[in-house]
């Protein structure tokens, strides 16, 4: 009864994206990457930029196309030195509706801001995620949304918006309370706006549960490019 319980309650987050792989900069070593690169995560102003932790050594930028749109794009950094260097990047999907800075529950924006990155999971077997992977039946899309969402929580990785660090990914407890909405979570895309999560390919999710690693203390940032720039 209670996975069940669980399973049904999933659709009450935020997850509501499959968009082509991704391409961008392959991973260099430090000692190759030039003396000049960016000491700041690009698109991103003071007011975010000094809520990424000091710890930090792996950002996944979110960058929306708009205050209103559903489409975005996600690249990884990762930080050598005191530089930020762009790893790859990949197109992407928000909430259905844009963004906001007040998130609450149903209101089918995903959150700007900046969030650590602590837990993994999904209904396929562990793929080789760095972070702790729970994989479970009880994550699965429900069937009686359309068939292409069925594959969206095949890989997942929680987003720590109003929810308890070091738990399973589809955990519902909600620290500032349900109102606040939850269950944001990095996921695969099925082609259009979710309903606040962050959706990208498949061979991108693989790639960053491959990639991200505790470790470095990976954090997303993520919210329209004004907000971000703000």
């Amino acid at each position: 009864m209670t996975t069940l319980l669980g399973a049904l309650l999933i659709p009450l987050g935020g997850c509501g994206g499959p968009g082509p792989a991704g391409t961008g900069n392959p991973h260099t070593k430090a000692a190759d990457k030039p003396a000049d690169g960016p000491t700041r995560v690009p698109g991103v102003g003071d007011r975010l930029q000094r809520r990424i932790p000091a710890a930090s050594r792996q950002v996944v930028a979110v960058y929306g196309d708009g205050k209103d749109s559903a489409d975005a794009t996600v690249v990884l950094y990762t930080k050598h030195g005191s530089t930020w260097d762009r790893v790859r990047g990949w197109p992407a999907h928000n909430g259905k509706k844009g963004w906001t800075t007040g998130h609450h529950e149903g209101d089918k924006r995903s959150p700007v801001g900046v969030f650590t990155l602590s837990d993994a999971g999904g209904v396929l077997p562990d793929p080789g995620a760095r972070l702790p992977y729970t994989r479970s039946a009880a994550i699965a899309a429900p069937r009686w949304w359309p068939r292409s969402y069925w594959h969206d929580f095949d890989y997942v990785i929680a987003i720590d918006y109003n929810r308890i660090e070091g738990t399973p990914p589809n955990n519902q407890a909600r620290p500032q309370g349900y109102a606040k909405g939850g269950g944001i979570w990095l996921h695969m895309d099925h082609g259009s706006g979710t309903s606040a999560c962050v959706s990208v390919s498949r061979a991108a999710m693989r790639y960053l549960l491959r990639t991200l690693d505790p470790d470095r203390h990976p954090v997303v940032v993520m919210g329209d490019r004004a907000d971000l720039r703000a």
